[in-house]
């Protein structure tokens, strides 16, 4: 059973950073990040994959360049740095584990 615990987000100025965590029970062999924000469909923004000791992780264009994905050496712990954050990033952040395990979602407001 893997459970998730997200924390970290909050509101914040265009071009500020913020980073999210997701805090995770059980092994996770990948994490994605989504993003929903009002009217609109959820969003695959990032993944991260670990395969012995290397970490791989891809991303959406819309956050290429400006947002990483990590995870802690335990393993148990996830993040998305998020920097030169824009307007158009105000959503509902989620983590998802193993294609099918949430966590209960993190509001992100970007405004001045």
């Amino acid at each position: 059973q893997v459970q998730l615990v997200e924390s970290g987000g909050g509101l914040v100025q265009p071009g500020g950073s913020l980073r999210l965590s997701c805090a995770a029970s059980g092994t996770i062999y990948a994490m994605k990040w989504y993003r929903q924000a009002p009217g609109t469909e959820r969003e695959w923004v990032a993944t991260i994959t670990t395969r012995g000791s290397t970490n791989y992780a891809n991303y959406a264009d819309s956050v290429k360049g400006r947002f990483t994905v990590s995870r802690d050496n335990a393993k148990t712990t996830f993040y998305l740095q998020m920097n030169n954050l824009e307007p158009e990033d105000t959503a509902v952040y989620y983590c998802e584990a193993n294609g099918g395990y949430w966590g209960q979602g993190t509001q992100v407001t970007v405004s001045s």
